[in-house]
């Protein structure tokens, strides 16, 4: 007869798991540091690209708030990005939601946090935990 594994095993081996794979090459975010890619080949990259070029087209607003989109119902601006974990190259960043929706509508995780200067963006489809450049 085979005994169920206790919760506490189950939790270690995920954790060891996760740790296991740390050397492997895959990013593993801790809570001190971020996973930061040089390329955005996932999924919702295109979403984040098409973003990018919508905010363009606003003119990059810097004050927080709900803004007309050109594709459609509002997107919102956050305004400025912190940076205050040292994730992303030292600057100042703005964050932007990526996906639109009705006015005053509940946001996601989804944000590209683009440097005031060079306009070099960065997706982040988990609230700041992994950034993928664009």
């Amino acid at each position: 007869m085979t005994r169920p594994v206790p919760r506490i095993h189950k939790l270690l081996l995920s954790l060891a798991l996760i740790l296991g794979l740390a050397g492997t090459g895959l990013a593993v975010p801790t809570a001190a540091q971020a996973a930061v890619y040089q390329t955005c080949t996932i999924s919702r990259c295109s979403a984040a690209r098409t973003a990018y070029t919508g905010w363009q087209t606003l003119g990059w607003p810097l004050s927080a708030g709900w803004y007309s989109w050109p594709y459609g119902q509002y997107n919102y601006t956050g305004g400025t990005f912190q940076n205050r974990e040292g994730y992303l190259p030292s600057a100042t960043y703005n964050e932007y939601d990526v996906y639109s929706r009705a006015r005053g509508a509940s946001r996601d995780a989804y944000r590209i946090v683009v440097n005031r200067s060079t306009k070099v963006a960065y997706f982040t489809p988990d609230h700041y935990v992994t950034f993928y450049k664009l």
